[in-house]
C-alpha cells in the first residue's frame, strides 16, 4: 500500500482499474482525451502538468501553450521528477493533469491554491458523488465546468496492448477563476477517431 498520495494521511480506497506499473497509479492519458479539453477550453499563460508521467498529456498541451512545465513525484523519464504537487508553494497560470485516483481531492485543493487562472483535472464522472465531497469541496469551491466524455476512455499501462473500450465514465473538471456557477457540458463524439495517434 502506497501512502504517499493520500489526503490528510488517511488511506483512501483506490478502486484501481488494474495493477500499476512503474509506480503508484500510473496510467498514461490517451492523446484524444487531452485534445478534447484544449479544443474546448482556452488557456492563456503558462501550463503546469503536475503529474506528467511519461509526458503523454504534456506533449499535447504544448500545442495549446508556448510554455508547459511537466513534473511528477516519480521518475518516469520525462522532465522533472521528485516534485510533490501536494506539498508545493509554486504557482502557474493554469494547471492541467490526470491525478492519481487516490489523491484526487488533494490535487483539487492544491490546484485551487496554486492556479492563477484555470485548473483542470481528468476525473471519473462519479467524483461528483459523495456527501463528504459535497460538504468539504463542492459547497466551497464547485467546478466552473464539467466536460463529460460521450466516448469512453480506456486507460492502459504504457506499452500495453489496447483492446476494447472502458466501462467507466470520465469528465474534465475545470475550475476557472473568471467564472461563477457550474455548467455541465458534453464533448461531441469523434475525438477518438480524429486523433488516431491516441489510444
Amino acid at each position: 500500500m502506497d501512502m504517499t498520495y493520500n489526503l490528510n494521511g488517511g488511506f483512501k480506497p483506490t478502486m484501481k482499474r488494474f495493477a500499476d506499473l512503474d509506480g503508484p497509479d500510473f496510467f498514461p492519458t490517451t492523446v484524444w482525451a487531452t485534445h478534447a479539453l484544449i479544443d474546448n477550453e482556452k488557456f492563456q499563460g503558462d501550463i503546469w502538468e503536475s503529474a506528467c508521467g511519461n509526458g503523454a498529456m504534456s506533449d499535447v498541451l504544448s500545442s495549446a501553450s508556448g510554455s508547459v512545465r511537466s513534473s511528477d513525484l516519480y521518475d518516469r523519464g520525462y522532465d522533472e521528477a521528485g516534485v510533490d504537487f501536494l506539498d508545493t508553494a509554486e504557482r502557474a497560470d493554469n494547471i492541467i493533469t490526470n491525478p492519481p485516483y487516490n489523491a484526487a481531492e488533494g490535487f483539487v485543493k492544491t490546484g485551487l491554491a496554486s492556479a492563477n487562472k484555470k485548473f483542470a483535472l481528468l476525473l471519473r464522472l462519479a467524483f461528483l458523488e459523495g456527501a463528504n465531497r459535497q460538504r468539504t469541496l463542492f459547497s466551497i469551491a464547485p467546478p466552473s465546468r464539467v466536460w463529460v466524455f460521450s466516448e469512453r476512455i480506456t486507460f492502459y499501462p504504457s506499452a500495453a496492448t489496447v483492446k476494447g473500450s472502458g466501462t467507466t465514465a470520465y469528465a474534465w473538471f475545470v475550475w476557472d477563476k473568471d467564472s461563477s456557477g457550474t455548467e455541465m457540458k458534453w464533448f461531441k463524439p469523434g475525438y477518438k477517431a480524429r486523433y488516431t495517434s491516441g489510444t
